[in-house]
C-alpha cells in the first residue's frame, strides 16, 4: 500500500498523545498549587481536593496512552483492511467534566472567604 493510506503524515495521534500529557501535567501543577494556597484556608479538604487533582490527570494520562497504542495499533491493521478505527471520547468527557467541578468549587471557595 501506498503511504497515501490511513496514516496522517502529520502524525495526528502523536500531536493528540502529547497534548494530553501536557494537559494532565498542568493539571498535577495546578491541583498542587490550589492544595498549598487552599491548605491554610480550608484545611484539610484541600488536601482532599488535590488528590482527587492528581487521580484525575493520573487517568487522563493513562487513558491518553492507551488510546495512543490502540489508534497506532489500529492504523496498521486498518491500513491492510482488517478493521475500522476507534471511536471514543471517556477522557475528554471527564476531564470536562472535572475542568467544571473544579471551576464550580473555586466560585464556592471565592463566594464562602468573601
Amino acid at each position: 500500500m501506498s503511504d497515501t493510506g490511513l496514516r496522517d503524515p502529520g502524525l495526528q495521534p502523536e500531536r493528540t498523545f502529547l497534548s494530553w500529557s501536557r494537559t494532565a501535567l498542568a493539571l498535577v501543577g495546578l491541583s498542587a498549587l490550589a492544595t498549598r494556597i487552599l491548605a491554610v484556608e480550608v484545611g484539610p479538604a484541600a488536601g482532599a481536593l488535590g488528590v482527587v487533582g492528581i487521580l484525575i490527570s493520573a487517568f487522563a494520562l493513562a487513558s491518553a496512552h492507551l488510546r495512543y497504542r490502540a489508534v497506532a495499533r489500529d492504523f496498521v491493521a486498518a491500513d491492510a483492511g482488517e478493521r475500522p478505527l476507534p471511536s471514543g471520547g471517556r477522557t475528554l468527557v471527564l476531564v470536562a467534566l472535572a475542568t467544571v467541578a473544579v471551576g464550580a468549587a473555586g466560585f464556592g471557595i471565592v463566594l464562602a472567604l468573601s
